[in-house]
């Protein structure tokens, strides 16, 4: 079975997926997904708590300073300049770029629509790395992918139709896509450092690189925020979305791209849409609807097919 996920996901030879941890890394990846998809309520309190910017700021500045205050317990070598330079350049697209958009958008638009556009993430990743030769995607995973798009397509047009929707907004929802596309350059362009260098360096690198435009437009929002702004709720918020999504969670996906390759991995992001709906009912009162159901139920058919 472990080398059936690796040929049908990412395309390798039949002897390179019995290698150990891929059943490992199969569990961390669904543990990322429900962290992920809890985050979208997280975030989306958090943002309403304080400015989007502010917030945003906050998260990413903890989780820097939490991921290389982590690599100093590595004993493996730093990567050299050249490389290094390059993942933080990288991370300037994945977490700059991709969260200012993400935060801007969720703030505009309700979170389970936000997971929604988020599952397009791999078929643009696929998109990407077949266009770069990284991975060849076989028909089974193509139609899983298919599938799970489908089930999003479903959910999405439930979620314009149905009632007590007036909260999202194309404006929200398109910032959100844009920040998918932004992950999806990040997530190919980072696969050939992810197999040969530690991957708490390479987190370092990249949350360091995207703290850059992230605490650029952030700063004077995060000045200009209140000491009675920052409640209990708030500050909580503030730990979760850095360290377990931005630190955890992005070493877990980290492993994921390693062992599994950027498609395979990306494929587990479709469980965020199902959890983030549930989370966000539970929590911001966001029912979702039976096509959202019926949606989702696609989303994780489509997981199950490539998985299998």
């Amino acid at each position: 079975m472990a080398s059936t996920v690796a040929d049908v996901a990412a395309g390798r030879e039949d002897g390179a997926a019995t290698r150990p941890g891929v059943w490992v890394t199969d569990l961390l990846l669904f543990l990322m997904a429900v962290i992920w998809g809890a985050n979208f309520s997280i975030v989306k309190y958090g943002a309403q708590a304080l400015s989007p910017l502010a917030f945003n700021g906050l998260r990413v500045g903890v989780a820097a300073v939490a991921l290389f205050a982590t690599s100093l317990a590595v004993r493996e070598p730093w990567p050299a300049r050249r490389d290094a330079l390059r993942i933080a350049a990288l991370g300037t697209i994945g977490n700059g770029l991709y969260q200012i958009l993400f935060i801007e958008g969720l703030a505009r638009t309700r979170a389970g629509s936000a997971a929604l556009v988020l599952a397009a993430s791999p078929a643009f990743i696929a998109l990407l790395g077949w266009l770069r030769g990284v991975e060849q995607v076989r028909p089974r995973a193509l139609l899983g992918i298919a599938v799970s798009f489908a089930g999003v397509a479903v959910v999405l047009s439930g979620t314009s139709g149905g009632a007590g929707t007036s909260g999202a907004s194309l404006v929200g929802n398109l910032l959100v896509l844009a920040g998918c596309f932004c992950w999806a350059v990040f997530s190919v362009g980072l696969q050939p450092y992810t197999r040969r260098l530690h991957p708490v360096h390479i987190a370092a690198l990249t949350m360091a690189g995207g703290a850059v435009p992230v605490l650029f437009t952030s700063a004077r929002a995060i000045a200009a925020t209140p000491a009675s702004a920052l409640t209990a709720g708030a500050l909580t918020a503030v730990v979760y979305s850095s360290i377990a999504s931005l630190v955890v969670a992005y070493l877990i996906w980290n492993r994921g791209v390693r062992v599994l390759g950027p498609t395979r991995t990306a494929m587990y992001s479709n469980l965020q849409p199902v959890i983030a709906v549930l989370v966000a009912w539970r929590f911001l009162g966001e029912v979702p609807t039976p096509w959202q159901v019926a949606g989702a139920a696609g989303v994780v058919s489509g997981l199950l097919l490539t998985r299998s």
